[in-house]
């Protein structure tokens, strides 16, 4: 497999693929590199490859003539990726795409980056390796390179080193262990030492799925998992996040068309289906506030039915969803049972269709390790001034680029429920 590196400092990658099977690769001629300086293309005196960029700002921009004439100077670039923060994440579906091609070139930007024109002259492909900054593309080529150059047939020696490694399954890899059996009182786990092909197979794959499930929650919506693996994860308490995650379906105060603050009637739909995603996605709890005396009564008649009355025995899965709700007059009767029952005040996050927000769900999930979060959502027009005035932060709207954004709050609970928990299991 063939690379092509376009740096501006290729000595940068000398020790690095001279060393280890990345040494013994290129001897045996299983990989080999070119690396081409855009300053070598260059026809001034000062070997000039960047200048001051359009419209003002720090920094310099690398030259589109010098990266164009290096470009078109390779016989068979074959794909050409750019490292560049805006590109697609490199993962090892992308690594293994790439170890399919005969050549690969990486362009190694510097300064601010590359001349927009650049991609629209060649098929370039914007890649990165994660969300920071360095100082240029250089480290990042690299590990595009050894991801890459390990999945040629031939690299790793024995075949199977590269599946069994985390990624290869979309799961993380199962703890390892050698010698001595134990080592400063702990000890190896027995089940790797029974000779037990069987056993120890599964011990590894449960191994994969928890230490996955604690470490890289996201990357298990795209594993491949059987019913086994499901069990295992279930048992591993799947909803450990939720339960710091708890709503609120407020009746009052909230404005109508007019914008005036009122109180508005329960609506059964919103009891039921926000009540079953609660209970779906293991929220601690789902709160319904209503301040009127008699919707709060036609509410508990409502949840006797059906979780200790006939509803229960008719539809038992209806029962197990409705235990989770718990009616109060306020808002502020629901803060107080939350921190009765956790210890600690929980922050008030509202839920809006309007305005653009000071908060998004990776705010909100970051939050949740550390404390409990009660989203507010609002019915009739949304939740009036004075909530949103108390309230800690105030979410992103679900189509915050559309115009119309008219969810009903069932539907917009469903949504910013499993936007903040989807996958986090």
């Amino acid at each position: 497999m063939q690379f092509t590196i376009v740096s501006l400092f290729p000595e940068f990658f000398g020790s690095s693929l001279d060393c280890g099977l990345m040494a013994k690769a290129r001897e045996s001629g299983l990989v080999a590199f070119d690396f081409l300086n855009p300053r070598d293309f260059t026809t001034d005196r000062h070997n000039t490859v960047d200048d001051r960029p359009y419209g003002g700002g720090p920094g310099m921009v690398m030259m589109p003539d010098p990266l164009a004439k290096t470009l078109r100077s390779i016989k068979a670039p074959g794909r050409i990726l750019m490292m560049a923060p805006k590109g697609r994440p490199f993962t090892q579906a992308l690594a293994r795409e790439l170890a399919q091609e005969e050549s690969v070139t990486i362009l190694c930007g510097r300064y601010e980056g590359f001349d927009a024109r650049l991609e629209e002259l060649f098929p370039i492909e914007p890649v990165s390796i994660g969300d920071y900054v360095l100082n240029g593309g250089e480290t990042a080529a690299l590990s595009v390179i050894e991801a890459t150059a390990r999945l040629v047939p031939g690299f790793m020696g024995h075949e199977d080193s590269g599946e069994e490694e985390s990624f290869s399954t979309g799961l993380l890899e199962y703890p390892h262990y050698t010698r001595p059996d134990d080592y400063e009182g702990l000890t190896v786990p027995e089940v790797l030492k029974s000779g037990d092909h069987g056993r120890i197979a599964a011990w590894r794959r449960e191994q994969s799925l928890r230490l996955t499930l604690h470490s890289r929650p996201d990357i298990l919506q795209e594993a491949p998992l059987s019913s086994n693996d499901l069990e295992i994860l279930k048992k591993e308490d799947r909803n450990r996040v939720g339960r710091n995650l708890f709503c609120a379906l407020v009746h009052y105060p909230v404005v109508n068309k007019e914008k005036k603050s009122v109180a508005v009637s329960l609506t059964n739909l919103d009891i039921h289906d926000i009540g079953r995603c609660s209970c779906t996605y293991g929220l601690g709890g789902y709160y319904i506030s209503t301040p009127i005396e008699d919707q709060r009564r036609m509410l508990d008649e409502l949840l006797r039915h059906w979780v200790t009355g006939p509803g229960t025995v008719a539809n038992p899965d209806r029962g197990e969803a409705l235990q989770i709700i718990r009616g109060v007059d306020m808002i502020e009767d629901a803060v107080r049972d939350i921190f009765e029952r956790t210890g600690q005040r929980p922050l008030l996050v509202a839920t809006s269709a309007k305005g653009a927000g000071n908060m998004n769900v990776a705010d909100v999930r970051k939050l949740l390790a550390e404390r409990p979060v009660l989203l507010l959502f609002g019915t009739a027009h949304g939740l009036a001034p004075q909530v949103l005035e108390e309230c800690d932060g105030i979410l992103r709207p679900v189509r915050y680029l559309d115009g119309y954004n008219h969810l009903s709050v069932r539907t917009a609970a469903a949504i910013i429920i499993d936007r903040i928990l989807g996958d986090a299991l």
